[in-house]
């Protein structure tokens, strides 16, 4: 299995399943489908129309959103475009955060390298070979694809229910953290929970005490769902 390691913004190290070589050529089969349908049918209602000859260039914009169609999708869904969605995948920094629209833009430039200019030759041998599954565009960027699927069954992962209404808010600084922080620690209690590792765990909640100036004598782990509970508690009284 191919993994990558990525250290976040706060200094925790979190493992993610890279996509595979066929993984990747499946998602941008599905998304050159999508764009071939979509100029088919403006091919048609152009040709049909004769509006090439009746209103010049103006036609040729209709041509813009093929384009720009993955450069739209990265940025506008989080990293990923229909075809990377269909097969759970998606672009991330190597530090392990959203890319930013600058990688994405970078991804999409050196497009012409990877695919158009080599008749995706060049991506292909690159994906293949590169430890981290990149093609050029991935490289020049500091962007990888990994799978967005959790690799445990639903009883594995931390799941953490919303708390009744009478429940007890045990660390009310939580409300200083963001979603992303929280997201953070539930991949931090999923990778301790497939792995073992609970020194991610205790390496998490002293960077959290820290942060948060919190005192607890709660076992790492504990401490961290608690956390969530509390976070999902307040959110839910917004």
């Amino acid at each position: 299995m191919n993994t990558i390691k990525v250290t976040t913004t706060q200094n925790i190290e979190i493992e993610y399943e890279l996509a595979s070589l066929g993984e990747r050529i499946l998602g941008y089969l599905i998304d050159r489908l999508i764009l071939c349908a979509y100029l088919f049918v403006i091919l048609m209602v152009l040709y049909n129309g004769n509006l090439f000859e009746k209103v010049g260039w103006i036609p040729y914009l209709f041509f813009l959103p093929a384009l720009l169609y993955d450069l739209v999708s990265e940025i506008l869904m989080n990293g990923q475009s229909v075809g990377k969605k269909v097969m759970n995948m998606k672009v991330i920094s190597l530090d392990g955060a959203q890319a930013s629209i600058a990688q994405y833009l970078i991804r999409w430039v050196f497009r012409l390298v990877d695919f158009s200019g080599t008749f995706n030759v060049c991506a292909i041998i690159t994906v293949a070979v590169t430890e981290r599954k990149q093609r050029v565009g991935d490289l020049v960027a500091g962007t990888t694809l990994i799978k967005t699927t959790p690799r445990t069954n639903f009883q594995q992962t931390s799941y953490t229910p919303t708390p009744a209404a009478n429940y007890t808010v045990t660390f009310p600084e939580v409300a200083n953290l963001a979603d992303k922080d929280m997201q953070l620690i539930q991949e931090v209690i999923l990778r301790v929970n497939t792995t073992g590792n609970t020194a991610l765990a205790s390496h998490a909640a002293e960077k959290i005490k820290n942060t948060l100036d919190l005192r607890s004598d709660l076992e790492p782990e504990r401490f961290l769902r608690v956390l969530l509970a509390d976070y999902n508690h307040l959110s839910s009284q917004e």
